[in-house]
């Protein structure tokens, strides 16, 4: 099969959800399939991130957005009643481009990541095609409304209503929809999103395998830390969690780590908390730590930090939040918490008793190995694209 994949971010180096999860998919699919990647890129993308991508794609192209490009289609957004972060990738030349390498393709099946490219597609009814949510994006917008700033509030309830309703509309556009997890799938707003299918994340288990690290830390987060969810968490963690248990732990020390990390972020740093951009292996800032914490209040989707770190063997604490759609078992082969005096708890339990770190861990490794398996996940998603059901709307 011939298939155009068309992401909103280059899906190399994996340091954010939606490029691990095209990467992933991309380099499964590709064993059956020849892959026509079309990246938009609002930054410059290294030789060596293309080459690297070159092994499971027949052809790349990558369309990349000027900060002119990026500020021009913001502003339009202003007017056109679209979501901003829709009208910040689409521009007509881009269009131009996407339909004339379609027309010289031919592919038997279009695959767009995100409602952020769904537009690209929105009159392409004679080619089969799939949308991958993802996550509820608008969800995710609607739970940073109560945290933000005075004057983002009003440009984050703005951008809610417009993603839920263009999440709506997009459905439209495309025979085919996907997504990570049915919690997510039932905060579409659209009167068939039962028919959304589930196709989950998975885990590279050989990758993501123990390793010989020194151990520095107590606790460890990681993410991307230019993400409004993970930053909240990472502020959590410094500002309730710290000095909830200094007096149990006085010389606790703890880890933040992860891509892009904001002057804020940067500022939690003291003698208790080493704040680290993004590591050439990720798994070194995983395993430099006893347990691994991710108190997420915000947010949608899957954690895949979680998945990594339970798949190394270490420890989790999480919130019942994040457990959502992860569906992991409490005390069984994660620990989720709900409030500060629940995390200490778990904690410190973990902290004092090293023969339950060791089989948390142990299980955690398990729960991945069972459940979360991309061959798995995108075994379904090959069946979906040579389904022919889902006729679009006309």
């Amino acid at each position: 099969m011939k298939l155009l994949f068309l992401t909103s971010r280059f899906p190399y180096p994996t340091n954010k959800g939606d490029k691990l999860r095209a990467y992933y998919q991309i380099k499964e699919i590709s064993t059956q399939n020849e892959i026509h990647l079309v990246s938009l890129s609002d930054v410059n993308i290294d030789k060596s991130e293309v080459e690297h991508l070159d092994k499971y794609c027949k052809s790349i192209t990558i369309l990349y957005l000027p900060l002119w490009r990026r500020l021009l289609n913001l502003t339009r957004a202003f007017f056109n009643n679209k979501p901003f972060q829709v009208n910040y990738f689409y521009t007509y030349s881009f269009q131009k481009k996407i339909n004339k390498l379609i027309e010289e393709l031919k592919p038997d099946h279009i695959f767009c990541q995100l409602i952020r490219t769904a537009l690209y597609m929105k009159d392409q009814h004679h080619i089969p095609s799939t949308i991958d949510y993802m996550d509820a994006l608008s969800k995710g917008i609607q739970r940073r409304i109560p945290i933000a700033s005075f004057w983002m509030k009003p440009i984050l309830k703005t951008e809610y209503a417009r993603l839920k309703n263009f999440e709506n509309l997009a459905y439209e556009f495309f025979n085919h929809h996907t997504i990570i997890s049915s919690v997510d799938r039932n905060d579409i707003f659209h009167e068939k999103n039962k028919t959304i299918q589930v196709v989950q994340n998975g885990i590279d288990t050989a990758y993501y395998n123990s390793k010989d690290v020194e151990i520095k830390y107590d606790l460890v987060f990681i993410g991307n830390l230019s993400y409004p969810p993970n930053m909240h968490a990472a502020t959590f963690i410094a500002h309730e969690i710290l000095p909830a248990i200094l007096s149990k732990f006085p010389q606790i020390k703890i880890l933040i780590a992860g891509s892009n990390p904001t002057s804020k972020v940067l500022k939690l740093q003291n003698k208790h908390i080493d704040v680290k951009g993004w590591f050439n292996d990720i798994r070194d800032a995983y395993c430099s730590g006893k347990i691994f914490f991710a108190p997420m209040a915000i947010g949608t989707g899957l954690q895949n930090k979680l998945l990594e770190a339970m798949s190394l063997g270490i420890p989790c604490i999480t919130s019942a939040h994040a457990n959502r759609s992860l569906h992991a078992l409490h005390m069984q082969n994660i620990f989720i918490g709900s409030d500060v005096k629940d995390y200490i708890n778990h904690i410190t339990e973990l902290l004092e008793n090293k023969d339950l770190r060791h089989q948390m861990g142990k299980e955690g490794r398990l729960f991945v190995e069972k459940n979360y398996n991309w061959n798995m996940a995108n075994e379904k998603l090959y069946s979906i694209f040579n389904s022919k059901q889902g006729d679009k709307q006309k």
